[in-house]
C-alpha cells in the first residue's frame, strides 16, 4: 500500500473558543478529498494546518512521512517551494506582470518546465502576453492555477477556489484539478461552499460541531 501523503491525528484548535477538536484525517496518493461547512466553522484554518501554515494546538499532521511541524523552517520552505500547491480564493498575483511572467515565478523557484499541456486545459494559452490587470477575474483565477500546477507539487491544497467562477469556468477547474492528481499521483484537499463542487471528489467531509464527520 503507497504511503499516505498526509496524516492528521488528534487535531484541536481554538482562538477564543474550540474550533476544532480531535479530528483525524487521512490523504492518499491519487486522492481527492474536499470538506464543506458553513463560514466559520473552521475549514479554512483546518486547510492551514494541513499545509505548513499553522502548528495546531494539539495533534500530529504527518506530510509525505515527516512529522510536519517538527521539522526545521527550512525543511518547512521547501515543502511549500517544491512539494505542497496552495490554491487561494483571492490569486495573489502580480498585476504589473504578465500571466507567463508570473507562472515562471513558480516555475523558477521549483527548478520546473512550464508545460504547454496546462495552459491548454485551463484555456488560458492565448493570455499569456496580458497583463494581469487586463484579465477578467476568471482568467486571473486560472492563471494562479497555472502557476500553483507548474511547480509540479505532490499534494495541492485548495481554498475556495472555485468561490468566484461562473458555474462552467468551475467545472473546467474542478476537470483539471482532478485530471492533474490521476496523472501525476498527486493528492488534492480542497475547501468549498459548493456541494456540487465537492461531491466530484474521491471522499467529502463537512465540518461542524468541532466535528469532521465523513459525508456518505
Amino acid at each position: 500500500m503507497s504511503q499516505m501523503l498526509l496524516e492528521a491525528t488528534h487535531i484541536t484548535h481554538s482562538f477564543d473558543y474550540t474550533l476544532f477538536t480531535d479530528i483525524d484525517f487521512t490523504l492518499a496518493p491519487s486522492q481527492s478529498a474536499a470538506i464543506v461547512g458553513r463560514s466559520g466553522s473552521g475549514k479554512s484554518t483546518l486547510l492551514h494546518i494541513f499545509s505548513t501554515f499553522m502548528k495546531p494546538n494539539e495533534g500530529k499532521v504527518t506530510l509525505f512521512g515527516d512529522d510536519l511541524y517538527g521539522l526545521s523552517d527550512d525543511a518547512i520552505e521547501a515543502l511549500r517551494r517544491y512539494d505542497v500547491g496552495i490554491i487561494f480564493q483571492f490569486h495573489y498575483l502580480f498585476k504589473g506582470m504578465s500571466s507567463m511572467e508570473n507562472i515562471k515565478v513558480a516555475s523558477m523557484l521549483s527548478g520546473e518546465t512550464i508545460e504547454d499541456d496546462i495552459l491548454e486545459k485551463l484555456e488560458i494559452k492565448e493570455l499569456m502576453n496580458q497583463r494581469i490587470g487586463e484579465l477578467s477575474g476568471g482568467q486571473q483565477q486560472r492563471v494562479s492555477i497555472a502557476r500553483v500546477l507548474s511547480k509540479k507539487p505532490r499534494i495541492i491544497f485548495a481554498d475556495e477556489p472555485t468561490g468566484n467562477l461562473d458555474k462552467e469556468t468551475a467545472k473546467l477547474v474542478m476537470d483539471v484539478l482532478l485530471d492533474y492528481i490521476k496523472e501525476t499521483g498527486a493528492g488534492l484537499l480542497l475547501v468549498t461552499h459548493d456541494e456540487t463542487m465537492a461531491g466530484r471528489c474521491d471522499r467529502a467531509y463537512r465540518l461542524e460541531d468541532k466535528m469532521l464527520k465523513e459525508i456518505t
